[in-house]
């Protein structure tokens, strides 16, 4: 199992969410039925997307202001920011950070997500940056809301932001996903509840005063581990037997069919 940049661990399930967790209704269906597959990694696999990190710029980490519009996104300014780090504690720069979530009220600009929640003209909901020479991230955004899904009745996700780490290679990827702390809705969640109970707590950020900026964001505080025994959760139910490709393969497979969960 890929829970790393850049280095491959078998899967912990202590750590990373089986497959198939039968309340997270998508996993029953998109579950391996056969054991899977190790497959050579092609020239495009261990090389990087250098046209994507030489293309970020500065604003490109600001979804308050991202869209081009001219005007600023509505809802509660945040920071994000924290470190990417190794097992040891070490810092890993130059790591391309992107995100994705839902606006204030709980709406994503996708086709798919029709619920009758506003869309704000000034959002897009997506941003990335590189991580530092010291391992630490930013990003400036307004807090996501709550939104329904259609997993069982009367669904509702809880606050959240979905980052994608990539590495030196396209291979080398981390899924997962930023809850807030004292949500009512984290324990109706079945996404964060297919992870392992002791390893919940790595995805919610903290509140941090040193971070927030007066009369302007709050700030909050996310450290990242792509490996070892206090790794970063993967976001998606995920095997403990599992190829590179394969684990890869399910990483983009989930991004692209839950998109708006």
């Amino acid at each position: 199992m890929i829970t790393t940049i850049g280095a491959i661990v078998r899967g912990d399930r202590e750590v990373f969410p089986p497959y198939l967790y039968d309340a997270y209704r998508s996993t029953i269906k998109r579950s391996p039925r056969l054991p899977l597959v190790d497959v050579p990694l092609t020239l495009s696999e261990r090389t990087g997307p250098g046209p994507a990190i030489s293309a970020i710029t500065p604003e490109d980490a600001d979804l308050t202001r991202n869209a081009g519009t001219g005007g600023e996104a509505i809802g509660q300014r945040i920071i994000v920011t924290g470190r990417v780090l190794d097992e040891r504690g070490a810092p890993v720069p130059h790591t391309l950070l992107e995100i994705w979530q839902a606006n204030a009220a709980g709406r994503y600009v996708h086709r798919a997500d029709q619920w009758p929640g506003p869309l704000d003209p000034n959002f897009l909901g997506i941003g990335r940056c590189l991580s530092d020479a010291d391992g630490f991230y930013r990003f400036l955004s307004i807090r996501p809301g709550a939104y329904p899904w259609k997993n069982h009745p009367n669904a509702w996700r809880p606050a959240h932001i979905h980052f994608s780490l990539l590495g030196p290679s396209w291979v080398s990827r981390l899924v997962t996903q930023l809850y807030f702390p004292d949500d009512p809705l984290h324990a109706l969640d079945p996404i964060f509840n297919a992870v392992p109970a002791p390893a919940r707590p790595r995805l919610i950020a903290r509140y941090d005063h040193s971070v927030t900026e007066p009369e302007w964001a709050l700030g909050w505080r996310w450290d990242i581990v792509l490996r070892g025994p206090d790794a970063t959760p993967f976001e998606a139910p995920q095997s403990s037997q599992t190829s590179q490709t394969s684990q890869v393969s399910q990483a983009a497979a989930t991004t692209a069919k839950e998109g708006a969960q």
